[in-house]
């Protein structure tokens, strides 16, 4: 319950008449002040005390087998990695963790994806800076510098999922900046192309590892800029990044929720892979559910052995997906460098849509969000001013 992802699933579950317990490692986080769930129990949310707390956790649960839902990426690992102290009281699919570490790890995943014929951008491993160096004489840039696994140490450097690099004298001057924040660096040829451009695919995979639903969408702004998370998606149809992503996952073995970002090259028209998510919804996943396709239900069921719910099948009606105050700060970017106008940012925003924090039946998280981010400017603004 410490982002969008964690909101958004409880409150699909509790429509449902899901009992929800949320698990969250800073109660004061703005999407935690939810309504929706039975409780909050607060526990890191990565890693081996992820485990013990949840272990501690399965005590209060009177034998009933409670379905996990992880919402970030370390959680995906704790709950894989120690999925045998987990098995008797909870309920989750995973595949093998060897597929999940693979899927997760960028490095792993190039090595795996360049073998399997799989469609992604030129790609150079950085173990040493004589990696960073023969990758800055080889690569063609802009290019895009990105860690192997998005830890806590990279966390604690900067909050960017990925650098953009200009040039080659700037991935060498990148990598010594970064390289301590990381085991190993990946560098990849920037995909030419708008943020519009990106078309991802949501998918849960059964216990047969047979892909059951399957839902297509691309991003229309992100934030940040460049490499962020999206702030306003739509439904789409396109076959190609869909079957790439069902033959993906199927030929891995995996099973699960899943999600691979494809972008169209504009040059070339050739769709690259970015990057796969593993093992939880993700952030803009709720526009499944907002054009009718229940992908996070459909997890739940399946990992208590139930039938998957009715409506699983895309409709291609247009769903789309906002994160207001993203979006806003994205629009506001856009349109300084003259590439958005109110009119067009407005047209864009109009209709009904699944709403990331907004909720009227549960509006305490979007006045949170609002509260803190006021707070988070005026301490900019008295900075700026101290600073003089």
């Amino acid at each position: 319950m410490d982002c969008i992802t964690g909101l958004q699933t409880a409150r699909i579950l509790a429509a449902k008449g899901v009992p929800v317990i949320g698990v969250v490692a800073d109660r004061r986080h703005f999407c935690a002040r939810t309504r929706v769930t039975l409780g909050l129990v607060e526990s890191p949310t990565a890693g081996e005390p992820l485990i013990e707390r949840l272990e501690r956790l399965a005590t209060r649960l009177d034998g009933r087998p409670a379905v996990l839902l992880p919402c970030s990426d370390g959680a995906v690992l704790a709950i894989s990695r120690w999925r045998d102290r987990l098995a008797d009281a909870y309920r989750f699919v995973l595949p093998e963790h060897d597929v999940v570490e693979m899927l997760m790890d960028k490095v792993r995943f190039a090595e795996y994806a360049t073998a399997a014929g799989l469609p992604i951008p030129a790609t150079r491993i950085l173990r040493t800076a004589a990696d960073a160096r023969a990758a800055a004489a080889e690569l063609t840039f802009p290019a895009v510098l990105k860690p192997s696994v998005k830890s806590d140490r990279w966390f604690a450097a900067t909050k960017a999922k990925a650098l953009r690099i200009a040039d080659a004298d700037g991935l060498l001057s990148a990598y010594d900046r970064w390289a301590p924040a990381a085991d190993v660096l990946i560098a990849q040829r920037w995909i030419d192309g708008g943020e519009s451009s990106l078309v991802s695919v949501n998918l849960y995979l059964d216990r047969s590892c047979t892909a059951r639903v399957v839902f297509v969408a691309r991003k229309l702004r992100q934030w940040p800029p460049d490499t962020g998370t999206s702030s306003l998606g739509e439904e789409i149809r396109d076959d190609v990044v869909r079957e790439t992503a069902i033959r993906m996952f199927e030929d891995v073995g995996f099973k699960g929720l899943a999600y691979l970002e494809m972008k169209i090259d504009s040059r070339t028209g050739e769709r690259l892979i970015v990057e796969p998510n593993v093992g939880r919804p993700t952030g803009r996943s709720a526009i499944a559910e907002q054009g009718g396709v229940e992908l996070v239900y459909s997890a739940f069921l399946d990992a208590l052995g139930e039938p998957l719910p009715a409506d699983i099948e895309q409709r291609y009606g247009g769903a789309r997906w906002i994160y207001w105050r993203h979006d806003l700060q994205a629009a506001a970017v856009q349109m300084a460098r003259g590439r958005l106008t109110p009119a067009a940012w407005w047209r864009s925003v109009r209709g009904p849509k699944w709403e990331a924090v907004y909720d009227s039946a549960d509006p305490r998280p979007f006045v949170a969000d609002v509260v803190d981010t006021a707070g988070k400017t005026a301490r900019a603004v008295r900075r700026w001013v101290t600073d003089g």
